[in-house]
């Protein structure tokens, strides 16, 4: 079973970019998608992007535009380039793979496995 470990949060300033790093070894194709995600102190998981089992890819409406999900196959590695960032309450982002969006569902679960333990996200003003 696949246990992610993201690094490359960090403190940064509003309209600076992050690039997140989420390592996946021993991921297999099982069919389902994987995903990133962000769960600030006392609030629901949020979730920020996904790739499917069909390859394509979405993402939360307020970060369009700005993050970039893309996975190397041959690394094992989930990446989210995060740029212009805003001012959010700080959060726990984490990756998970073999996931699934449930119809009208707001973030994707794990079919199996977990999300990972995350790394820190904090964008001051």
């Amino acid at each position: 079973q696949v246990q992610p470990v993201e690094f490359g949060g960090g403190s940064v300033q509003t309209g600076d970019s992050l690039r997140l790093s989420c390592v996946i070894l021993g991921h297999i194709d099982s069919g389902y998608g994987v995903a990133w995600s962000r769960q600030a102190p006392g609030k629901e998981r949020e979730g920020v992007a996904l790739i499917d089992s069909d390859g394509t890819t979405t993402y939360a409406e307020s970060v369009t535009g700005r993050f970039t999900l893309s996975k190397d196959d041959a690394k094992d590695i989930l990446y989210l380039p995060m740029n212009s960032l805003t001012p959010v309450a700080p959060a726990l982002y984490s990756c998970a793979t073999d996931v699934f969006l449930a119809p009208g569902g707001r973030c994707a679960r794990p079919a199996f496995g977990a999300w990972g333990p995350g790394t820190q996200v904090t964008v001051s003003p």
